[in-house]
């Protein structure tokens, strides 16, 4: 039976958010997660997902760690990809210590390296997966390439993870009502897909924008696999975090952290709509939605960041020529 505190706490949570969503910092900081969880149901994650395979990159620390603590205390069997194997299997004990769940295993990958994702594949998609969930992520200081030629944050954030999501699509479609869920950023509004340049080889190279431009990239590219994946009964979203105070954070934008530490989110407050979209019943509806604090929200707020059609579809094609 709901109570008539939680009836009166998600009331004064949606009235507020409209207000506070349009102070950034406020809204995308702890006190905005503060305001926003008074609307969360809490029934939404009383769940058993014992039946429930999940694959998560990027697992080893900040969002993706709370993330994979949180889905395995809910019983699912968890399969990390992590570049590093000791660095890998030192987080999947961390996480059956815990939780007492002992189904979590590591499956070696760069999801930057194609052939890596190839290999990792072979493993992976030999049973059903229920939900695939793209969180790894960087923020190079400087140009990098990877063996394969590509821009290093592009190869992590959208070409890499088109691939995997393009082969275990049997797997996914095996499960019956599976998800994939795309971990953007925040950072995404203040930029437009820029396909022009996306390997850096005719701009001085800026890692942020290169970060906020691949990000907003993931955020199509969600939209685009939830039509695709449609017919197979796949969930598609993309979300953000908001401003977590992660590991990737404090090494990557430190002047930044100084900044805003007084406000940022801990790793399982940002990592919190990650699970809600991996685990609720309520988050089926929403396939192809931008979530932020497991609310529908807008992909744009600057007209100067709308994409056209055929930028869409140049993306999809680059995507598949550069995944070989």
């Amino acid at each position: 039976m709901v109570s008539w505190h939680s009836i009166l706490a998600r009331a004064a949570g949606a009235l507020a958010t409209p207000v506070l969503d349009v102070l950034f910092p406020l809204s995308f900081g702890e006190p905005g997660f503060a305001i926003h969880s008074l609307g969360f149901d809490a029934g939404d994650l009383d769940v058993d997902l014992s039946s429930r395979r999940i694959v998560i990159t990027g697992a080893t620390s900040g969002l993706g760690f709370e993330a994979a603590v949180a889905l395995a205390n809910l019983g699912a069997e968890l399969d990390l990809l992590c570049r590093d194997e000791s660095r890998g299997q030192e987080t999947a004990r961390h996480i059956c210590e815990r939780t007492g769940n002992e189904r979590v295993r590591v499956v070696v990958a760069d999801v930057s390296e194609l052939s890596s994702i190839r290999h990792a594949v072979a493993v992976l998609g030999a049973r059903p997966i229920d939900v695939l969930i793209h969180n790894a992520g960087l923020l190079p200081a400087t140009r990098e390439e990877t063996r394969d030629g590509l821009e290093l944050a592009f190869a992590t954030h959208v070409v890499g993870p088109f691939l995997l999501t393009k082969l275990l699509r049997p797997a996914l479609a095996a499960a019956g009502r599976a998800r994939v869920v795309w971990v953007s950023s925040g950072g995404m509004y203040t930029t437009r897909l820029n396909l022009a340049d996306c390997g850096w080889k005719q701009r001085p190279y800026d890692g942020v924008v290169a970060y906020a431009e691949t990000k907003r990239a993931q955020v199509i590219l969600a939209e685009m696999w939830a039509k695709e994946l449609a017919i197979d009964g796949v969930v598609v979203n993309s979300m953000h975090p908001g401003w977590a105070d992660t590991p990737g954070v404090q090494s990557s934008i430190p002047r930044f952290r100084q900044w805003t530490r007084t406000i940022l989110r801990t790793p399982a407050q940002g990592a919190d709509t990650i699970v809600w979209l991996a685990a609720s019943d309520a988050a089926t509806g929403l396939t192809g939605k931008f979530v932020f604090d497991r609310t529908v929200r807008r992909t744009h707020w600057l007209p100067t960041t709308h994409e056209t059609e055929a930028e869409r579809t140049e993306l999809w094609k680059l995507c598949n020529s550069m995944g070989g």
